[in-house]
C-alpha cells in the first residue's frame, strides 16, 4: 500500500517562507514523478509544481513560478516544496501526489497522478 505523508504547513505572514515535505512509502519506485497541488475553499484543486525522477525536469504554475522551488531527495522518495515570498492568495490545503508509473516529463494534471496525500494546510496572513 502506498502512503504519502505531507508536513511543514502552518501560518505565516505575507512575504514569509515555508518548506513543505512529502514522504512516500510502500510499493513505489523512485522513478515515478511527484507533484504538488493545492485547493482553496470553494475552488478546484490546482497544479502547483512537479518534478521527474532525479529532478532533471521541473514544472511550475505561472502563479508560483519564481517564488516556489520543488526538489527531491537522492533516494527519490521525498519531495519538497520551498515556498518564498508567500502571498495571502497562496492560502490553501496543499497536496502531494505521486504518479504510479514512469513518465519523462513532470505531469501537470490531476488525472496523471495515482496516489495522493491527505494534505497540509498553508495559511498566509496579510
Amino acid at each position: 500500500q502506498v502512503q504519502l505523508v505531507e508536513s511543514g504547513g502552518g501560518l505565516v505572514q505575507a512575504g514569509g517562507s515555508l518548506r513543505l515535505s512529502c514522504a512516500a512509502s510502500g510499493r513505489i519506485f523512485s522513478t515515478w514523478p511527484m507533484g504538488w497541488f493545492r485547493q482553496a475553499p470553494g475552488q478546484e484543486r490546482e497544479f502547483v509544481a512537479a518534478i521527474t525522477y532525479s529532478g532533471g525536469q521541473t514544472a511550475y504554475s505561472d502563479s508560483v513560478k519564481g517564488r516556489f522551488t520543488i526538489s527531491r531527495d537522492n533516494a527519490g522518495n521525498t519531495v519538497y516544496l520551498q515556498m518564498n515570498s508567500l502571498k495571502p492568495e497562496d492560502t490553501a490545503l496543499y497536496y502531494c501526489a505521486l504518479r504510479g508509473s514512469w513518465y519523462p516529463n513532470p505531469p501537470r494534471t490531476l488525472g496523471e497522478y495515482t496516489y495522493w496525500g491527505q494534505g497540509t494546510q498553508v495559511t498566509v496572513s496579510s
